[in-house]
This record gives structure tokens, C-alpha cells and sequence, in this order.
């Protein structure tokens, strides 16, 4: 459905464009979200597969393009580190998925309300 921005008041194009500017924050955010998740899932992975080899056994870690050779135990330290940092950061995108969700609906509720009484 196309609308005609130019039969709208001044208070419908606010809410249009807003509609539209929330529509792509939260498509953003979803987005981070579905990375940070991957990213949290390769963590978890990683950690589970330290916990299960010995302190002796040579680890390396990725960085950049080349792989370093690095201590199990601080590894370890690092990934389960870096989790905490992903959980933190998953919480708040979902927070911020919600909020935007809310803000959404209640937006387009507030427009269909004014299409309707512009029917009338």
C-alpha cells in the first residue's frame, strides 16, 4: 500500500516518517542481534572445547589472518570473558528489540486510527 504524503497533515507525516525511521532501527538491531548470537555461539563452542583438552596441549588463537600460538588457561580466561561481554550485550539488544517493537505497534495503531477517521 502507497500513501500520498501530500493528502496527510503535518502530524501523519511525522508519524509516517518515524514509523519508517523505527522500522529500520529495529531491522538493525535485529540484525545485531542474530550476529552477536552467532558470535555467542562460536564462544560457547570454544570454551566447551578448551574446558575439554589438557593444560599441556598447545592452543592457538586467530588473529588477523594468522593463528598464534597462546596459553590454554588464558584462552580460556579470554573467551569466557568475551561471553560475558556477548550476554551483556545480547541483553541489551533485546531490550532494545522490545522497546522498538512496542514503539512500533503503538505508532501504526495511532495511524490506523487517523485513516480511519479521516473515512469518516
Amino acid at each position: 500500500m502507497t500513501i500520498n504524503l501530500d493528502n496527510l497533515n503535518e502530524e501523519q507525516k511525522k508519524k509516517i516518517i518515524n514509523l519508517n525511521n523505527l522500522q529500520q532501527s529495529f531491522e538493525f538491531i535485529t540484525n545485531q542481534k542474530i550476529q552477536t548470537e552467532s558470535i555467542l555461539r562460536e564462544t560457547d563452542l570454544a570454551i566447551e572445547q578448551l574446558e575439554k583438552i589438557d593444560s599441556a596441549d598447545t592452543v592457538y588463537k586467530a588473529i588477523g589472518g594468522i593463528l598464534v600460538k597462546s596459553e590454554k588457561n588464558k584462552l580460556l580466561d579470554e573467551k569466557k570473558s568475551l561471553k560475558v561481554t556477548l550476554d551483556m550485550r545480547l541483553k541489551t539488544l533485546k531490550q532494545k528489540e522490545d522497546r522498538a517493537k512496542s514503539q512500533i505497534e503503538i505508532l501504526r495503531k495511532s495511524l490506523q486510527i487517523d485513516f480511519q477517521n479521516r473515512k469518516s
